[in-house]
């Protein structure tokens, strides 16, 4: 397996580009009705995926969701003032 290829699998930092929707650090937040800390914090423990392009931050929008769903009080905040009041069901990936 190629170095690159196994690295990006390993690094959740690194991500294919393609079919990703990137998000900033507000755009996330707002779209998960929560704070900018709680996705700042989340980047520094790792839990979602994201790069850096110049001194900004570029989240998978996906990987918001997911940890979104993963903890209780993340997930009813998401459903009660995120956009998950305006959608029935998510389907995972």
């Amino acid at each position: 397996m190629n170095n690159t290829i196994k690295e990006k699998e390993n690094n959740p930092k690194l991500t294919e580009s393609a079919n990703i929707l990137w998000l900033s650090v507000s755009e996330s937040a707002k779209m998960g009705g929560i704070t900018a800390k709680t996705i700042r914090r989340a980047i520094s423990e790792k839990k979602i995926r994201y790069t850096v392009n110049g001194n900004r931050y570029k989240i998978d929008f996906l990987s918001v969701i997911q940890f979104l769903q993963a903890n209780t009080k993340l997930k009813n905040k998401f459903n009660q003032s995120g956009v998950g009041q305006y959608v029935k069901e998510w389907k995972e990936y």
